[in-house]
């Protein structure tokens, strides 16, 4: 005999009983809507220095030399510890073949990583300004098409216009 539809037990002994059963629209549960709690990005630091060193192929004491240099600056946690990114990793690696395979010395290194940097805020920039000025032509021609749409549209009276041949002086008053 089956228990009572209604009891406590009704489920037992069914396969896969209870999963998504009592939701809405009898569904599986999922994680709720919103925003994650944390997001993982490019620049999220989240190696220590010994795997900094090991994904870069460098020695601890040389990631710690380019962070004194100012080459390559990782985050630090509340305890001075250095936190690199992927794309501090990223940028140790370019340090690297720069040094090796270029032949630069640090300092140059450390001007060409100046010179990218300002690149890239002056391209972001440039592109802010370019956002503005579509969003003010947009805004240009809105106004312009209000303008236009307010006109009359009565009809108006055409009068040719007589060309005469008369020809007028105009003196000035003394």
């Amino acid at each position: 005999m089956s228990p009572h539809p209604d009891s406590p037990h009704a489920n037992e002994g069914r396969i896969g009983a209870g999963i998504g059963e009592g939701l809405p629209g009898g569904g599986r549960r999922t994680r709720p809507a919103g925003p994650p709690t944390y997001v993982l990005t490019e620049d999220t630091p989240v190696y220590v220095i010994s795997v900094a060193a090991e994904l870069s192929g460098l020695h601890p004491q040389t990631l710690r030399q380019y962070d004194r240099l100012g080459l390559v600056c990782p985050d630090r946690t509340a305890g001075r510890g250095r936190r690199y990114s992927a794309r501090d990793i990223q940028q140790l690696r370019e340090v690297q073949r720069l040094s090796q395979d270029e032949g630069i010395n640090l300092a140059g290194i450390k001007r060409i990583i100046e010179l990218e940097n300002q690149v890239a805020a002056l391209q972001s920039r440039v592109s802010e300004l370019v956002d503005a000025l579509e969003g003010a032509a947009a805004t240009l021609q809105q106004r312009e098409a209000a303008v236009h749409a307010s006109y009359r549209r009565d009809l108006v009276p055409y009068q040719q216009v007589q060309q005469s041949s008369a020809l007028v002086v105009w003196r000035p008053k003394r």
